[in-house]
C-alpha cells in the first residue's frame, strides 16, 4: 500500500472526511504538486472545514420536520403579495432569532404563510440556529398524549430547547385548558432562551377567542405579541397561481 494511500485511509478512520476527499482530488492534479507545502495544508483544511459546514446544516434541517422544502432566493414576491423586502432582508439575517423576538405570519389559506416559514427557518438552519417545527393541531395532539403517559416533561423539554419553534397554522386544532397551561409555560420559557414563529389565517383581533380562558390567552398574547414582527401575506392562493401556470405551459 502506498504512503498516500495509508493517508487517504488514516484521513477516514479520524473522520475527517473532506480533507480526505480534498487530498484524493489533489492526488489526481498533478499541476498542484508544485504548490507549497503551506497552500496544499490550507486547501484541505478548507474543505474540511467546509464539508463539516455542510454536514451541520444538513442534520440541522433533518431536525427541523419541515414539511416541504423551501429557500428564500426561491421566494415568489410579486408585487400584491405583501412580501416587506426591506422586512425580510431584516429577517434573513436572523438577528431577530439572536435577540429572543418572535415573527408572525398572517394570511388566507394558500398564499404561502408555511412555504415562507419554513423558507426563513431553512436560512436560520443555514446560520447553525436550531429550529423545530410543529403544526398546531399535531402540538395540541402531542401535548395532550403527553399529559396522559406522563412524557410532558420530555416534551416541554424538546419544546423548549431549539432556538427557534416554528407553530404553523395557529388556530387550528383543540386547545383545552390543560393543553392551554402547558403551551403557556412552554412560550414562557422560551421568552428566555428562543423565538417563535407562527403562521395564522386568523387575523391577531381574533386570537383571543382562540382559547378556552381569557386569562390564559391574555397571558400568552402578552408574551407572543410583545416584540414580535409581523408579516401579512396576500393575494391569490399560490397553490392555484402555481396551478395556472403548468396548465398554461402544457
Amino acid at each position: 500500500m502506498s504512503t498516500a494511500q495509508q493517508t487517504l485511509n488514516r484521513l477516514r478512520q479520524l473522520k475527517l472526511g473532506g480533507m480526505a476527499d480534498a487530498y484524493e482530488l489533489q492526488l489526481d492534479q498533478p499541476k498542484l504538486h508544485g504548490t507549497s507545502f503551506d497552500d496544499r495544508l490550507a486547501m484541505l483544511v478548507d474543505h474540511e472545514m467546509s464539508n463539516r459546514d455542510t454536514r451541520r446544516i444538513q442534520r440541522l434541517l433533518r431536525g427541523t420536520g419541515f414539511p416541504e422544502s423551501a429557500a428564500l432566493e426561491d421566494i415568489d414576491d410579486r408585487a400584491g403579495r405583501g412580501v416587506e423586502k426591506s422586512l425580510l432582508a431584516t429577517l434573513a439575517g436572523c438577528q431577530w432569532i439572536y435577540r429572543h423576538q418572535n415573527l408572525v405570519i398572517l394570511g388566507a389559506t394558500g398564499v404561502g404563510k408555511t412555504w415562507l416559514g419554513c423558507a426563513l427557518g431553512t436560512q436560520a438552519c443555514r446560520l447553525g440556529i436550531s429550529v423545530l417545527y410543529y403544526r398546531c393541531s399535531q402540538l395540541f395532539s402531542d401535548i395532550a398524549v403527553a399529559m396522559a403517559d406522563g412524557s410532558i416533561a420530555t416534551l416541554k423539554s424538546r419544546l423548549v430547547k431549539p432556538a427557534l419553534l416554528m407553530i404553523d397554522d395557529f388556530g387550528n386544532g383543540e386547545m383545552n385548558l390543560a393543553v392551554g397551561h402547558i403551551l403557556l409555560d412552554v412560550i414562557d420559557r422560551r421568552m428566555r432562551c428562543g423565538s417563535l414563529l407562527i403562521t395564522s389565517q386568523y387575523p391577531r383581533t381574533q386570537w383571543h377567542g382562540l382559547f378556552p380562558d381569557p386569562t390564559l390567552a391574555d397571558a400568552v398574547l402578552d408574551r407572543v405579541v410583545h416584540q414580535s414582527h409581523q408579516m401579512h401575506l396576500k393575494g391569490e392562493s399560490m397553490r392555484k397561481m402555481l396551478a395556472k401556470e403548468r396548465m398554461a405551459t402544457e
